[in-house]
């Protein structure tokens, strides 16, 4: 059983960490990460990622894909937390993610999915160990994802 304290402190954790990515704040968005976490995003070019290549290849301008960079929000939903038993805190959520691609005429495109966040304490704040994200259309054929999701 999760404290009412804990799940609040997850659920603002999530929001900031989605916040922090819908506005390219990669910096602040790396700073929530463990030195030895992993972002995964199964059926992606980069699986098993760790976040710091992620931002770097981000920042290198040859992401062609997104110049200029999709604008882009999520919404967080049916957020569940429990508390494994060295007391790392994880959290299932469903998300959706709009991307609007300037780059590619304008288009909306949408991305739908649950996120699983594994979260541990260090220095009495949450970091993010663990970050995977399974779209409902995993099997599917799937363009790069050149963005954080």
């Amino acid at each position: 059983m999760v404290s009412d304290q804990d799940h609040q402190a997850v659920v603002e954790f999530l929001y900031r960490e989605a916040r922090l990515a819908d506005e390219a704040r990669y910096a602040e968005w790396l700073a929530l990460w463990t030195d030895d976490a992993v972002y995964w995003v199964p059926a992606s070019t980069d699986p098993a990622a760790d976040p710091e290549t992620r931002i770097k290849l981000l920042q290198t301008g040859h992401r062609y894909s997104q110049e200029p960079a999709s604008l882009m929000r999520r919404l967080i939903s049916n957020i569940e937390v429990t508390a494994e038993p060295d007391g790392e805190l994880v959290a299932g959520s469903n998300f959706i993610l709009a991307e609007l691609a300037v780059q590619a005429r304008s288009e909306m495109h949408w991305w739908v999915g649950r996120a699983t966040h594994q979260l541990r304490r260090l220095d009495g704040a949450l970091r993010l160990r663990l970050k995977k994200v399974v779209l409902i259309n995993a099997a599917e054929p799937l363009p790069n994802l050149s963005f954080l999701i």
